[in-house]
C-alpha cells in the first residue's frame, strides 16, 4: 500500500522558465536527491517530471521540472504545450533565471504568471557563474516581485528559497480546510452510507469516502459504515441517535427517505464542495438548473480519467438527472483530467466532480474562472441533490 499523500492535498510546484537555466538541477537542490537528468544541452528536459517532498510545515509538495518554455520546432512546442499544462494547474511557480539574467523573455513569463493569479518566486540560479546585476534587482524590487539567489550547484540559497515558498503558498493551503469536523464533537457517532455498484472501484473505497472516515477518527468520534440498504437497521441498532448521517450523492433519495428529519444529513460530495472549493458559490450555481433553455450546453468536468462503466456518473447519470429536471433538450460536454475548456462562454452551467484529484487552489481557480467569464458552475452532489428535490436538508448542516 502506497503512503504518499493524494494527488489532491499536495501543493504542486512547477519551475519554469528558459532551457539550460539550471531548472533540473535547482529541484535535485530542493529535493536533496538527483532525481531529473542534469545536462549542459538546451532541451534536455522533455516532459514534466515530478518529485514528490515534505515541505513542513506546508506538508507534501511536488515538484514539477518543466521544459524550456523558449523551446522550437515542432516537438519543442509540443514539449512547450506540455509545461503550460503543467504551470495552469500549479499552486506555485518559481521563475528560474540562467547567468544571463533577466531577459524580455522571462519579464514577459513572469506577467504571464502574474496574469494568472499564480503566486512566483524569481529564482537567480547560477549565482557562482554571474552575480545578480544591480538593474535585476531593481527591476524585481520595483515590481513587487519576490526574488531569492541562488546556485544549485553550491547549494546556496536553497533553505532561502524553501522559506519564501512557505511564506508565499496560498493562503487556503497553508490554512487546514474543514471537511467534516465542524459539524461533529468527540464521542458523536457518525452514519456513513457507502452504495456498492458497478462505478465502485474493486476492494476499496473511493478518496472522499476515505477522506471523511479519517477526519471523523481524528476527532475521536465513532464512523458506523453501511450500504444503503442497512440503514433502518443500523438506526434501530443504535442506542442514540447519530450526529450526522453523510452518505454518497447517488443514494440520497432513497436515504433521505430512511433518515429521519431530525437527524442531519449531508453527502460526501457537498462535503467536498466546501472543503476543495466554495460551498456558496456552489449552491448558488445550481439555481441555474431551475432555468434552463432548450439548446442550452452543459459542461461536465472530471479531474480524474477512468474506465467509463455502462451507467458512468458524469456520462450518463448526471444528463439523465438534470434532463429530467429540466425537461429541456440539452447538450452535454465532458472533460476528464486536467483538461479545462478554453471557450467557457460557450457554456451555460458547469457541473464539477468533487475535485478530490485536484488541489483546492486549483479547484477554487477553476470555480473562480467560470465566475469571472459569467458561467454558473455547481458539483456533483448539489446538482444530484438539486434535481432530487433534497438539496434543502443535504445544506441544513452547513447554515446554508
Amino acid at each position: 500500500m502506497s503512503d504518499k499523500a493524494p494527488r489532491g492535498v499536495r501543493l504542486t510546484i512547477a519551475i519554469t522558465g528558459r532551457r539550460n537555466a539550471g531548472k533540473s538541477s535547482l529541484i535535485n537542490a530542493l529535493a536533496g536527491q538527483d532525481i531529473a537528468i542534469v545536462s549542459d544541452t538546451p532541451g534536455t528536459t522533455t516532459d514534466p517530471v515530478p518529485k514528490h517532498y515534505e515541505l513542513l510545515p506546508l506538508g507534501p509538495v511536488t515538484f514539477y521540472d518543466t521544459a524550456g518554455l523558449d523551446d522550437s520546432g515542432e516537438l519543442g512546442n509540443l514539449r512547450v504545450k506540455s509545461a503550460r499544462k503543467i504551470l495552469l494547474r500549479s499552486d506555485i511557480a518559481l521563475l528560474v533565471v540562467g547567468e544571463k539574467g533577466l531577459g524580455e523573455y522571462e519579464k514577459q513569463l513572469a506577467r504571464e504568471i502574474e496574469h494568472l493569479g499564480i503566486p512566483f518566486i524569481t529564482v537567480f540560479n547560477k549565482t557562482d557563474l554571474r552575480p545578480v546585476s544591480p538593474e535585476d534587482r531593481e527591476f524585481c524590487s520595483a515590481s513587487g516581485m519576490t526574488s531569492v539567489e541562488a546556485s544549485s550547484t553550491e547549494g546556496t540559497g536553497i533553505d532561502t528559497l524553501k522559506q519564501a515558498l512557505i511564506t508565499i503558498a496560498p493562503p487556503e493551503m497553508r490554512e487546514e480546510p474543514v471537511l467534516a469536523g465542524d459539524l461533529i464533537d468527540e464521542g458523536d457517532w457518525v452514519l456513513c452510507v457507502v452504495p456498492i455498484d458497478l462505478a465502485a472501484p474493486k476492494g476499496r473505497l473511493i478518496l472522499p469516502q476515505v477522506q471523511v472516515l479519517r477526519d471523523i477518527l481524528d476527532r475521536d468520534a465513532l464512523a458506523i459504515t453501511v450500504k444503503e440498504k442497512e440503514i433502518e437497521e443500523a438506526l434501530g441498532n443504535l442506542r442514540r441517535k447519530p450526529a450526522l448521517v453523510i452518505t454518497d450523492s447517488q443514494a440520497i433519495l432513497s436515504v433521505a427517505g430512511d433518515v429521519p428529519d431530525d437527524i442531519p444529513l449531508t453527502t460526501f460530495s457537498t462535503l467536498f464542495a466546501r472543503y476543495k472549493g466554495d460551498l456558496e458559490v456552489l449552491a448558488q450555481g445550481s439555481e441555474k438548473l431551475d432555468r434552463l433553455e432548450d439548446g442550452d450546453r452543459i459542461l461536465v468536468c472530471e479531474a480524474c480519467s477512468h474506465r467509463c462503466v455502462a451507467d458512468d456518473i458524469g456520462r450518463v447519470k448526471i444528463p439523465r438527472w438534470i434532463s429530467s429536471y429540466s425537461g429541456k433538450d440539452l447538450q452535454f460536454d465532458t472533460y476528464s483530467g486536467h483538461d479545462f475548456p478554453e471557450l467557457l462562454e460557450d457554456y451555460t452551467l458547469a457541473v464539477h466532480c468533487g475535485g478530490c484529484m485536484l488541489g483546492r487552489t486549483e479547484m477554487l481557480r477553476r470555480i473562480r474562472e467560470c465566475v469571472r467569464r459569467n458561467v454558473p458552475v455547481t458539483n456533483y452532489g448539489i446538482a444530484i441533490s438539486k434535481t432530487q428535490g433534497v438539496l434543502d436538508r443535504v445544506l441544513t448542516p452547513f447554515g446554508i
